[in-house]
C-alpha cells in the first residue's frame, strides 16, 4: 500500500496529536504491522509520523493490504515535524528497537510505548495482537508515564576524558580478544573493591537488570528500586559476586596495565568505545531519565513471571483474613517428650525402654529396673559369689 506524505502541516490545524511510529523494517511482519498501526492511528483522528528511511521502505513494500489508504496524513520526522511536537512514540519491535527509539528521543520529554514483536520484549507494554486496543488507549489518553533511571558513562585515559555517553539498560566493559582475559579493578566511590581477570563487567540499571546483567548472574531489581548493579562476567576470582550500590554512588572499572589486553565498552549494545590498557570507565546515575508509557497497572512480579514463563504451581496466595486463623501462641503445645538413650558401656538397657524426661524422674532407679544386671556384674565382675 503506497503511503502519501502530507506536504503542509497547516492543513491539520493546531490541535494535532502526532504519534511517531518506529519499527524494524528488516522484518516483513514488522512492516505489515507498521502499516496497520498507521491506518488505525489515522482512523482514530491521530496523526502518524515516521522516519524518512522507514517511510521509503514501507512505501516500496510489496505487502498486499486491503486496509483503506488512511495514511494520507502521514508526516515525516525532521521534515517539518520536530521531536517536541510528538505526543509519544509507538515502538513496534523488540527491546533492540526500544533502545534505538530511546536513543532517538534522548533529551526530550517524549515517552515510548513498546509493542512487542520480538521474543521476550521486557521493555514492551503490549503484544502485536493488541494494536487496536493500544491505539484506542492512546486516543483516550488512558495511559500513564513511568520514568526509568538511565546511567551516565565516562571513559578516561591518561587523565583525559576520551568519551562521554549514556545507557538505559547497561554499560558493559568487555575483552576485545577472545583468547585474552581482561584484567580489571573494580571500585565504588573511589574505594577499591577487588581486581581479577574476567570476560568483562556489566554496569546495569534496574531496567537493565533483566537483560545482560541477568545473564551474567546479576539480581533482578524491581523498577521502583533506585540502585546500580555491578555484575562481573566469568571472573577468575573468589570474590566476584554481583554488587548492588546506591544510585548516588560512582562505580568504575579500570583496565589494568599488568597485561597488554585491551577492552571495549558497549552501551545498550549500540554505542561502542575502545579501551586501551589504563583506561577507566566511570558510571553514575544520569540526570536524564527515559520515559515509558504504561497502559495497565500490572505488578512487575506478574510481568516477570509472564516474560520468563516462570513456574508458579502450588502458589496459594496471601492470607485474605488473618483474623480467621489462630496466632502462633495459640497453637497446641507439645505435652510429652521421650528421648531414647542408647546403651552405655556399663549398662545393659533393653532396646525397647526409654527414659522419661518430662517433669518427673524415672519410675525406678536404673539398677532396680526389671531385667537389670546385679551390681557386681555392672562393675565388670564375673558371676556372683
Amino acid at each position: 500500500m503506497p503511503l502519501t506524505i502530507l506536504e503542509s502541516r497547516e492543513q491539520q490545524g493546531a490541535s494535532v496529536r502526532r504519534i511517531l511510529v518506529m519499527t524494524h523494517t528488516g522484518r516483513e511482519e514488522a512492516v505489515a504491522i507498521a502499516i496497520r498501526a498507521v491506518s488505525v492511528l489515522s482512523a482514530h483522528g491521530l496523526s502518524p509520523v515516521m522516519m524518512r528511511d522507514e517511510v521509503d521502505v514501507i512505501g516500496q513494500s510489496r505487502i498486499d493490504s486491503s486496509l483503506p489508504d488512511a495514511a494520507s496524513n502521514l508526516e515525516v520526522l525532521g521534515e517539518g515535524v520536530g521531536l517536541d511536537e510528538l505526543e509519544l512514540v509507538m515502538v513496534l519491535g523488540g527491546d533492540g528497537t526500544m533502545l534505538r527509539s530511546a536513543e532517538l528521543t534522548r533529551g526530550s520529554n517524549v515517552p515510548l510505548l513498546g509493542v512487542n514483536l520480538g521474543h521476550v520484549g521486557f521493555l514492551a507494554e503490549s503484544e502485536k495482537a493488541d494494536i487496536d486496543a493500544v491505539v484506542e488507549a492512546i486516543a483516550n489518553r488512558a495511559y500513564t508515564v513511568d520514568e526509568r533511571m538511565a546511567i551516565d558513562v565516562q571513559v578516561w585515559h591518561e587523565g583525559r576524558r576520551g568519551a562521554h555517553t549514556w545507557a538505559l539498560n547497561e554499560a558493559a566493559v568487555e575483552k576485545s580478544n577472545r583468547e585474552r582475559m581482561l584484567e580489571v579493578a573494580i571500585d565504588v566511590d573511589g574505594s577499591p573493591i577487588s581486581t581479577f581477570g574476567c570476560d568483562g563487567v556489566v554496569f546495569a540499571t534496574p531496567t537493565g537488570s533483566t537483560a545482560y546483567a541477568f545473564s551474567a548472574g546479576g539480581p533482578v531489581v524491581w523498577p521502583e528500586v533506585e540502585a546500580l548493579v555491578v555484575a562481573p562476567i566469568s571472573a577468575h576470582a573468589l570474590f566476584a559476586k554481583p554488587l548492588v550500590v546506591a544510585p548516588s554512588s560512582t562505580t568504575a572499572a579500570e583496565v589494568l596495565t599488568r597485561t597488554d589486553a585491551t577492552g571495549v565498552l558497549w552501551c545498550d549494545g549500540r554505542r561502542m568505545v575502545e579501551l586501551a590498557p589504563g583506561s577507566r570507565v566511570e558510571v553514575t546515575r544520569s540526570k536524564t531519565p527515559v520515559r515509558l508509557v504504561r497502559l495497565t497497572n500490572t505488578p512487575f512480579a506478574e510481568r516477570l513471571v509472564a516474560k520468563f514463563k516462570l513456574p508458579t504451581v502450588g502458589w496459594r496466595g496471601p492470607v485474605e483474613d488473618p483474623g480467621a486463623h489462630p496466632k502462633t501462641s495459640e497453637l497446641p503445645a507439645v505435652h510429652r517428650i521421650s528421648v531414647v538413650e542408647p546403651p552405655h558401656n556399663s549398662e545393659r538397657l533393653p532396646s525397647h525402654r526409654a527414659t522419661e524426661l518430662y517433669h518427673h524422674e524415672p519410675k525406678q532407679p536404673l539398677g532396680e529396673q526389671p531385667g537389670a544386671l546385679p551390681e557386681e556384674q555392672q562393675r565388670g565382675g564375673g558371676e556372683p559369689r
